[in-house]
C-alpha cells in the first residue's frame, strides 16, 4: 500500500449531544497518512468537541473514531500514546524551566529526549535555561508544540494554534507546522483564519451547527464557489499592511 494515500484516520458518523442539544450530528470523514487537516467553522460550530472525542478525551455518544487502526472508545489509553495535542492556551509552571518541562513531559511517556534538539527545533535552544514564565504568547506555543512531540505521535492536534499571535510569530509558527508535517507526522488543525488554512491545510472541512457542509482542498473550495457565478469587487495589490509590518520589523522571532 502507498503510505501517502493511507488513511490514518477514520471518523464514520460521529454524535455528541448534551442534554437536549446535538453539537455534533453524525459527521464522517478520513484523514491520510502525512496530511495537514482543517476543521473551520464558526463558534460553536462543533469543532473542538470533534477535536476532543477523536483525542480520547470526551465520551463518544454514537459512531466510530479509529486512529492508526486503533478504535478509540476501545483502548482510549492506546490511541492518547500515538497522538500529540497542542492546547489552545497552552499553561506550564512558572518557576519550571524549558529543560525541565521537557524532561517531565517526556518521563510521562516513558521517553527519554536530547532536550536541547527538541528546543533548537522550535526555535527555543537559547531558552533551555529560562522559566516558562519569561516566556512571550509565541514562544509558550512553540514550548507546547515541543512538548506535545516528546513521544514521536503518529497524529498532532493543534487548536486554534495562532489566536493572539503578531505576525512574526504567527508565520515561523506556521513554518513550524510545515516542519511537522515534512517529518512525517499527520496535521490535525483548527483555525478561524482562513488565510492559514488556505497556506497550510491540504484538505479543509467546513463545519456549520454540527454538520459537515462541504470538504475538499482550498483550491476546490475556491473553484466551486467561482463556478455559482461568485464575485466580489477586485483589488489587486501586490502587498498588503500585514507585508508592510513584517518588511519594516523584521521576520525575525522577537524574546
Amino acid at each position: 500500500m502507498d503510505k501517502d494515500n493511507e488513511t490514518i484516520l477514520e471518523v464514520k458518523n460521529l454524535r455528541k449531544r448534551y442534554g437536549d442539544k446535538e453539537v455534533v450530528k453524525g459527521i464522517s470523514f478520513e484523514v491520510k497518512r502525512g496530511e495537514v487537516f482543517g476543521i473551520l467553522g464558526p463558534n460553536g460550530a462543533g469543532k473542538t468537541t470533534t477535536f476532543e472525542m477523536i483525542e480520547a478525551m470526551r465520551s463518544i455518544d454514537g459512531g466510530e473514531i479509529t486512529v492508526d487502526g486503533i478504535d478509540v472508545q476501545k483502548d482510549p489509553w492506546a490511541v492518547r500514546r500515538i497522538i500529540g495535542v497542542q492546547p489552545q492556551s497552552p499553561s506550564f509552571q512558572d518557576k519550571q524551566k524549558l529543560s525541565e518541562i521537557i524532561e517531565m513531559f517526556a518521563a510521562t511517556y516513558g521517553e527519554r529526549v536530547n532536550v536541547q534538539e527538541f528546543l533548537d527545533d522550535v526555535n527555543l535552544g537559547e531558552k533551555i535555561n529560562d522559566f516558562a514564565e519569561n516566556l512571550s504568547g509565541g514562544q509558550r506555543q512553540r514550548l507546547s508544540i515541543a512538548a506535545a512531540l516528546v513521544h514521536n505521535p503518529r497524529v498532532f492536534f493543534l487548536d486554534e494554534p495562532t489566536t493572539g499571535l503578531d505576525p512574526q510569530a504567527r508565520r515561523n509558527l506556521w513554518k513550524l507546522i510545515e516542519h511537522i508535517r515534512d517529518k512525517g507526522v499527520t496535521v490535525m488543525l483548527t483555525t478561524h483564519y482562513m488565510d492559514e488554512a488556505e497556506i497550510l491545510c491540504d484538505r479543509v472541512a467546513i463545519m456549520d451547527r454540527g454538520q459537515i457542509i462541504q470538504l475538499d482542498t482550498p483550491k476546490n473550495l475556491i473553484k466551486q464557489l467561482l463556478a455559482k457565478g461568485f464575485k466580489k469587487e477586485q483589488k489587486v495589490e501586490q502587498a498588503n499592511l500585514e507585508d508592510v509590518f513584517i518588511d519594516l520589523t523584521g521576520k525575525a522571532l522577537r524574546d
